[in-house]
């Protein structure tokens, strides 16, 4: 019985003013170097790049998803859309932070599109579970999109809405993605960044729907 008490509080989005105090700089060294792509995963990127933050669950796996993808330049694994500044990962676990488990994608708009970086989050992970994915429980595992640009913002609601109906067409659930304007990104700590190249065979709970997820006409295309 405690248990199950203990799952539905994590499963609800704590009240900023009853979320972990945390702390003004980070608790951890942050790693320069991105462990796949030798790129850096902390700013200044180089002039062009554009970035994307999405929380799709457990952000092992949602990392590698985005690394393979050509024209992503680099990405980090991180926590974002919560109150509690630099938390570590046992907060945000502990439901107490607000925070996601998110991914950090810094991307060159002249060879992938945004669409196209959505087109993969919408497919490979189930955004109609709300506070969870599968057995993976607790605001920290919901679904989001934090936009970078108004035109992101744009592209991410037309998508997100397309794919709501497509789902829906399909007997599937709603979309219970949350969209809103990106905070600040707080790394997580080293052991976390491409933990699935360090651990091939690590943990990771992501599942689409076996959806397909159809891009608006007026969504922005990638130039080739």
């Amino acid at each position: 019985m405690l248990d199950a008490l203990f799952g539905r509080k994590k499963a609800e989005m704590i009240a900023a003013e009853d979320a972990l105090r945390g702390r003004d700089e980070p608790g951890f060294a942050i790693p320069t170097k991105h462990e796949v792509l030798g790129t850096p995963i902390q700013p200044p990127f180089p002039d062009g790049m554009e970035t994307a933050v999405f929380a799709l669950g457990c952000f092992w796996g949602a990392e590698r998803l985005f690394w393979t993808i050509d024209g992503v330049y680099s990405t980090a694994a991180g926590y974002a859309g919560g109150t509690t500044p630099n938390p570590t990962y046992e907060e945000v676990c502990s439901g107490r932070t607000g925070q996601a488990e998110a991914v950090l994608v810094v991307f060159d708009p002249a060879k992938v599109g945004y669409a196209d970086l959505l087109k993969v989050f919408f497919e490979e992970h189930d955004p109609t579970q709300g506070m969870r994915q599968g057995n993976d429980i607790g605001s920290q595992y919901r679904s989001a999109i934090y936009t970078t640009t108004d035109e992101q913002a744009r592209i991410a609601a037309e998508t997100a809405a397309a794919y709501d109906a497509a789902l829906r067409q399909r007997d599937k659930g709603a979309v219970t993605t949350e969209i809103a304007p990106a905070g600040p990104f707080y790394y997580a700590e080293d052991y976390h960044q491409q933990y699935l190249h360090k651990v091939p065979n690590g943990y990771c709970g992501l599942k689409g729907t076996g959806v397909s997820c159809p891009i608006p006409a007026s969504a922005s295309v990638a130039r080739h």
